[in-house]
């Protein structure tokens, strides 16, 4: 008998433009998931991360962008990797669980045995062929990655409850007001078609309810969902909850959210095993002197006598002069950094200038509002203007220094 080799897609959930808060200004000129994080749009890490598990025959990028924004991307990213990548838009919001459901049909095209479901804003090492191997081992609907964080931090997340002999989710709360566990989700799955059926329950239960709404004008004031859509599910308050017992972990040593200076980091580091050849170094004779981890865009010109790194990236046609200093920054495109300026723990916005002697940088501290300063497109700093934990909106000329402003 003909043995047929077991097919796996991925869905990575990419949002849509009601999102993006995190960095804005810099979200108003491009999608977030398009945004470039050590050179590479985000949601490329978790695509290449996907080509690394076995029998991938499909990753799909669910959201609700226009198609046209993600087109070219799309065509691009396929030809590199040689993955089959495809833009699935909803007509509105549906939820992680609602998405995954909506486009069921198509997810199912070629019959695959395992599902991997990403959201692209999660940043950690991606230890996709490990999770199938566990799931396979430990066998239920699903299989979620977890990591251990301290107990002041793990309420900002969804917390779990695991045997640590059998991996078995034994209980999970979303950010619940007292400590549950410092275990959290880290936002990403791998499930088997069964959980499809799981999310058709919460469907016709959302339905059922609403009928009796309908009828009757008693509601119930614990009733959590009252006000939900019958068709919006959430993977982690509808789903996970009541699957616990039919659900394994794994875990993982690394998670980042909501820090993109410290994502670019991490995607570095992680270059020097997957892409070398995207990471640069120098002595400061010929070129540039490296520090670290830093990739930069070909068609960038950097002075022999500037510094760079550790943790940059330098994307196409940026102009660094003689003397600048460049460390945890990300520098977009065609920005000019002119003589001895220094950037430190910020995001240089597209066609921006930095005079001479100029300085741009935050204290470092990511926890903070203002932990890293961001110019959006098209800021001029003049010469000697300082520029410490501040954010900039585009097309903002700045001749006088500023410290912890939110320039509009």
């Amino acid at each position: 008998m003909e043995i047929t080799e077991e097919k796996v897609v991925a869905v990575i959930l990419v949002g849509g433009p009601t999102k993006g808060t995190r960095f804005r200004p810099l979200s108003f000129n491009t999608p977030e998931p398009l945004f470039p994080l050590a050179g590479q749009p985000m949601v490329h890490h978790p695509i290449s991360a996907c080509k690394r598990i076995p029998n991938l025959v499909q990753v799909f990028l669910v959201g609700f962008y226009e198609e046209r924004e993600f087109a070219l991307y799309v065509s691009s990213v396929s030809n590199e990797l040689r993955v089959p990548v495809r833009y699935l838009k909803e007509d509105k919001p549906h939820g992680s669980a609602g998405s995954l459901y909506y486009f069921r049909d198509k997810i199912m095209e070629e019959s695959p045995s395992h599902i991997f479901l990403l959201n692209f804003d999660v940043c950690c090492n991606f230890p996709l062929p490990n999770m199938l191997v566990a799931h396979k081992m430990h066998g239920g609907i699903g299989t979620l990655l977890v990591i251990k964080v301290s107990a002041e931090s793990a309420n900002q997340f969804g917390e779990l409850v695991a045997d640590p002999i059998t991996k078995e989710l034994l209980h999970y709360t979303e950010k619940p007001e007292t400590f549950v566990s410092d275990l959290i989700n880290c936002g990403v799955y791998v499930f088997t078609p069964k959980i499809f059926s799981v999310i058709q329950e919460v469907f016709l239960l959302r339905e059922d309810r609403a009928d009796i709404r309908h009828v009757s004008s008693y509601e119930s004031p614990q009733l959590a969902i009252r006000s939900l859509p019958s068709d919006f599910v959430r993977l982690d308050q509808d789903i996970l909850s009541p699957l616990a017992g039919t659900l394994t972990i794994t875990t993982d040593s690394h998670l980042i959210r909501q820090n993109v200076i410290k994502c670019s980091a991490l995607y570095l580091a992680q270059f020097r095993f997957t892409s070398p050849h995207l990471l640069v170094s120098g002595d400061g004779k010929r070129n540039a002197t490296v520090v670290g981890d830093v990739y930069i865009h070909p068609s960038a010109k950097v002075h022999p006598t500037a510094k760079i790194g550790p943790n940059v990236s330098i994307s196409a046609n940026v102009r660094v002069s003689a003397g600048v200093r460049l460390m945890n920054c990300i520098v977009l495109d065609d920005v000019e950094i002119k003589e001895n300026a220094v950037v430190m723990h910020a995001i240089v916005g597209w066609k921006s200038s930095l005079g001479r002697w100029s300085r741009v940088q935050a204290d470092g501290d990511y926890n903070s509002k203002l932990g890293i300063t961001i110019l959006g497109e098209s800021v001029t700093v003049e010469d000697e203007v300082v520029v410490i934990n501040s954010i900039v909106l585009p097309n903002k000329m700045l001749n006088v220094s500023v410290q912890e402003e939110i320039i509009l």
